[in-house]
């Protein structure tokens, strides 16, 4: 499902134009993303949590010679499913 997608649903169960739709979408994006960028954690009940997760600095390798390269630490985002979607999706 595309974001496309998810406007059309939306402007077709809400009422919405799709440009209405579009808009409302952004926002809520936009306001995750913001959260998310500042530190929080963002719960939607029953679907799931967005927040970040710090990756320690490790040594990799260069795939293709072999050399060993130094990977930084970096700030990469994290999404955990809710109870509720595990049980639909037929996870414990």
């Amino acid at each position: 499902m595309t974001k496309a997608d998810i406007i059309k649903v939306l402007a077709d169960q809400v009422g919405l134009t799709r440009r209405e739709a579009a808009e409302v979408l952004g926002v809520v994006l936009n306001g995750v993303v913001e959260a998310i960028r500042g530190g929080e954690k963002v719960e939607l009940r029953g679907f799931g949590s967005f927040r970040t997760r710090k990756r320690q600095a490790r040594a990799g390798r260069n795939p293709r010679t072999g050399a060993q390269v130094h990977v930084p630490p970096k700030v990469v985002p994290y999404f955990k499913p809710g109870k509720q979607l595990r049980e639909i999706l037929g996870g414990k």
